[in-house]
């Protein structure tokens, strides 16, 4: 059994071994000055001294090999969105996950069989360097695609900040923001870029790859005088669906085919609509509706442009080519997912009321080191928030949204079944009654979770290593939305290998890589990274706020009157010495 695991990483390699090749890639993280929005120019992160990050093309069956130099100022690492990592999960990237993150300076080498298709992308995966631009499309060819076309497009959008990341943070996860409002956007872009253009020639059948590498932003996307059918959510070929527009969350990716019109006439925008309900603020200068042009004559005017009605869209309503049936769930797991502010007085977000804090020690490593105590959860700290899973097992999740805002909630290393859906968040202690009637449920990798409903998935174990499962909006990753799959534990170690170069990494940053999430042995967790708890009482969300509030007025309060207390001092001192040196002045 464990060869066979060991091996599926490969077998499409075996299958496709005639166009099997090694894709090789130089990626030098770099600083570069860029201006993609057209509307301020600022430092941003690139690779090779170039913005934006070139597209990854590879197909199925190669062997992705990403050599990579960190030239920035602090530890980056990559990570490839909705690939498996079948056997493979010491190159998924997330920092103090799977890996100590590469050092300023140094180099470090991802090599991935690929044993999948369809759309996907690449960013980095510390310190949210995506967001400064560390992003870029990842497609994969299938040897023999589903649906015929005649030539393909991706369409990559994102949101864009004039700020960096760190600054924004900081300013985000603070006492002065006790309702965690998000940083809005300055603007959004194709690409990684305004204006962008594609040619059409009228009759032909184009595949559109759409994604979303924003770091908050949803976009309804659709077409000035066009439908289309999708074909693919998250790498899965479904069956062709006509639709006018649909949303896509961040970190979602969809194909579409769309033919061309007869005439030339006219030329056609695509548009990409961020979704208001997404910002706790609409500034006004905010252009929402960002385009492209689907150029058919340059000598032609543009087509009237239309607006959306933004259709209602179930993603879950899919039926994938290739059939899955379900089965029982072995493990359910519930999680509500929400935000308070905690007891350091910050808005965090939680599961369960458990807030994501990075371990001392990459999970993956401590799963690797702690032998028997590797099923254990309490190992691995309960601020990296370990849900430990068999190997082979059905696995459900039952995610419920108790929050304001809609979240699109990402797992690593599997596409999952979504296999239900309901209002509220869940009771465990009652059946649920969400679950849909059918035996062949859509799967993907990120499932949008709307504001005061849940979401049922499942998948099963057969991948065993360590995966986090968060939401993809990075500011809530930040937050803490997260949690950890310790995936078959007690067969990984003879499935995974990690290279002593991957060691050296965490030697160079001072940080441990054996034992548990403190770096100690056994059960001894002195030391480990702590994370804020919920304040005691029954405080209420608003409540907090107030609080927070009155605190922030009473410091400011005290402030001023330590102040205005000085001032006296400096008045009273000068009183003094004036009437000190009359009084020598008469002697």
């Amino acid at each position: 059994m464990l060869a066979s695991i060991k091996s599926l990483a490969l077998l499409a390699l075996v299958a496709t071994a005639a166009q099997a090749a090694v894709v090789t890639y130089n990626w030098n993280i770099t600083y570069v000055n860029a201006n993609p929005d057209g509307l301020f120019e600022r430092r941003v992160v690139g690779v090779n001294n170039q913005f934006p990050p070139p597209a990854i093309n590879v197909t199925l069956g190669d062997t992705l090999v990403i050599n990579v130099i960190n030239q920035i100022d602090e530890a980056a690492s990559l990570h490839c969105h909705g690939l498996f990592q079948t056997g493979n999960g010491q190159f998924d990237g997330p920092s103090m996950v799977t890996q100590c993150p590469i050092p300023p300076g140094a180099n470090f080498t991802y090599t991935i069989p690929i044993e999948q298709h369809g759309t996907y992308w690449i960013h980095g995966h510390a310190k949210g360097q995506y967001v400064d631009g560390l992003r870029a499309p990842l497609v994969i060819h299938n040897t023999n695609e589903t649906y015929a076309y005649d030539a393909e497009y991706t369409i990559a959008f994102a949101d864009w900040y004039h700020e960096e990341h760190e600054v924004l943070l900081a300013r985000y996860l603070s006492i002065f923001n006790p309702s965690g409002a998000e940083p809005v956007p300055k603007s959004g872009l194709v690409n990684q870029m305004s204006n962008t253009t594609f040619e059409f020639v009228p009759g032909k059948t184009y595949r559109l790859r759409l994604i979303n590498m924003s770091a908050l932003s949803m976009f309804h996307f659709h077409i000035d005088g066009h439908e289309f059918d999708i074909i693919e959510i998250d790498g899965i070929d479904v069956q062709r669906t006509t639709v006018t527009t649909f949303p896509v969350a961040a970190a979602q990716r969809y194909s579409v085919l769309v033919t061309a019109k007869n005439s030339t006439s006219y030329n056609y925008l695509f548009h990409g609509d961020m979704d208001p309900a997404m910002f706790d603020t609409v500034p006004a200068d905010l252009q929402l509706n960002i385009t492209g042009t689907l150029v058919y004559n340059t000598a032609s005017p543009l087509a009237p442009s239309e607006d959306s009605q933004w259709d209602e869209f179930d993603d879950a309503l899919l039926v994938p080519v290739v059939a899955e049936a379900t089965s029982t769930a072995d493990q359910l797991i519930t999680l509500t997912a929400a935000f308070s502010v905690l007891d350091d007085y910050v808005n965090h977000a939680t599961f369960n009321d458990i807030t994501y804090v990075m371990p001392k020690v990459p999970t993956l490593y401590t799963a690797l080191s702690t032998g028997n105590l590797s099923t254990n959860a309490e190992v691995y700290g309960k601020y990296a928030h370990p849900l430990v899973v068999s190997h082979n097992n059905w696995i459900e999740i039952i995610i419920s949204n108790d929050d304001a805002g809609h979240h699109p909630f990402h797992l690593h290393g599997h596409v999952f079944q979504i296999v239900g859906r309901g209002e509220g968040v869940y009771d465990p202690t009652v059946p649920y009654t969400g679950y849909f009637n059918t035996t062949n449920p859509a799967r993907r990798d990120t499932v949008l979770v709307p504001s005061e409903q849940n979401v049922a998935i499942r998948f099963q174990a057969t991948n065993p290593g360590v995966w986090l499962f968060h939401c993809h909006i990075e500011w809530h990753l930040q937050a803490g939305l997260a949690t950890t799959f310790i995936e078959a534990p007690e067969v990984m170690s003879n499935v995974l290998t990690v290279a002593q170069t991957h060691f050296d990494q965490c030697k160079t940053l001072g940080i441990p890589y054996t034992g548990n999430a403190a770096g100690n042995e056994g059960l001894d967790l002195t030391g480990a990274n702590l994370g804020a708890n919920p304040l005691p009482g029954t405080f209420t969300g608003k409540g907090i706020v107030a609080l927070v509030f009155t605190i922030i007025a009473a410091l400011m309060g005290l402030g001023t009157v330590v102040w205005y207390a000085r001032e006296d001092d400096a008045l009273i001192a000068a009183d003094i010495a004036k009437a000190k040196n009359s009084e020598e002045e008469s002697h």
